[in-house]
């Protein structure tokens, strides 16, 4: 069977950075499984597997444009301490912001006085992702994946509310 849209596709990845550091890795773990065409993955990933096979290995450079988007400045700002309802704010933590387009991950860059800086771009935005892909499996998705839009478990029905 060849990876199409619906299709539930098993892999095996490794992500890495320009600089060749590993970012995120299923090696000695949990392959990944995902609904080909729901939009479970980023996109420059999904268009490289298309019409592969089980057994296939990919390496595929994922532009940002395909990937978590450009780096965008507009997403840096600076916000009241007071705003953290006297939460201890440090550089590094990440909180859920609400804006205008609905809740987004920011994380804190930094903390001067009274102001803070966060910055809502994904971690990996602006970036080219390499991935290095092994497909284990490809099968048909259930009707109930299909109707939920991702994979369920092995053992039956996942979600986390």
């Amino acid at each position: 069977m060849l990876v199409a849209r619906d299709t539930v596709v098993t892999i095996h990845y490794t992500l890495k950075n320009d600089a060749g550091e590993v970012l995120d890795s299923s090696a000695g773990g949990e392959p990944l499984a995902y609904l080909h065409g729901g939009g479970n993955i980023i996109g420059g990933l999904e268009e490289a597997l298309e019409g592969k096979s089980a057994g296939d290995r990919v390496a595929v450079s994922v532009p940002p444009a395909k990937g978590y988007g450009e780096h965008d400045q507009t997403l840096i700002q600076q916000v009241p301490r007071r705003a953290f309802q006297g939460a201890d704010v440090r550089a590094g933590m990440r909180f859920t912001a609400q804006t205008e387009q609905g809740p987004r991950q920011v994380v804190v860059t930094r903390v001067a006085g009274d102001m803070v800086t966060v910055d809502g771009n994904h971690p990996l935005a602006g970036q080219q992702l390499h991935f290095d892909v092994e497909i284990a499996e490809v099968r048909a998705a259930s009707e109930e994946e299909l109707a939920h839009g991702h994979v369920h478990g092995p053992d039956g029905h996942h979600h986390h509310d």
